[in-house]
């Protein structure tokens, strides 16, 4: 039920940026509201409430929001207080941002090494994703697995690439144990 909140209400808000042709304005607001509810963990808590009326709420948003953001966005939330919905403002919020990137062609990958990866060889690595790709750019997270002992696996979406030497030493194994001796 929260996917299918997130998702439609993040749909709403993406479609809203681009009729409005404000696509990189409100992706910025979005993540300047992320900032501010994780900075300020206790007005989450207080728009989750249930002992504050909707009125108190809205004039909170007004009150903290409206001279920030734009129209559209101070009216979205205001939507999504008005319909109880300020609990799942993270999905729509991640949802809203994973549009943004995929209608700009931003791929989010994950790159596993076995050490750490120089400069030179992590521009090498977002290099060949672009190559063998159809993202115009990325955002790559970096992270070191020492159990690889070689190699890299890379991570894009749902897609795993693994060339390290743990899983081809793995493959080996396995198929070294069908091999019957006579």
């Amino acid at each position: 039920m929260a996917k299918l909140i997130a998702k439609t209400y993040g749909e709403a808000l993406f479609e809203t940026a681009l009729e409005k042709e404000k696509l990189d304005e409100m992706y910025e607001e979005v993540q300047g509201i992320q900032a501010v509810f994780s900075e300020n963990p206790k007005l989450m808590k207080l728009f989750d409430h249930p002992n504050i009326i909707k009125e108190e709420k809205l004039q909170v948003v007004d009150a903290v929001f409206a001279d920030r953001l734009s129209p559209e966005m101070t009216g979205f939330l205001r939507i999504v207080i008005e319909k109880g919905r300020q609990s799942e403002l993270d999905g729509i919020f991640a949802w809203f941002i994973a549009k943004v990137k995929e209608y700009k062609r931003i791929g989010i990958a994950y790159v596993t090494s076995a050490a750490e990866l120089s400069d030179r060889q992590k521009k090498q690595v977002e290099e060949r994703l672009l190559a063998t790709t159809a993202y115009e750019a990325f955002e790559i997270q970096f992270s070191v697995d020492e159990e690889l002992i070689g190699g890299l696996v890379i991570r894009i979406g749902d897609r795993v690439v693994d060339s390290s030497i743990k899983s081809r030493l793995y493959e080996m194994r396995k198929d070294l144990m069908k091999i019957q001796l006579n």
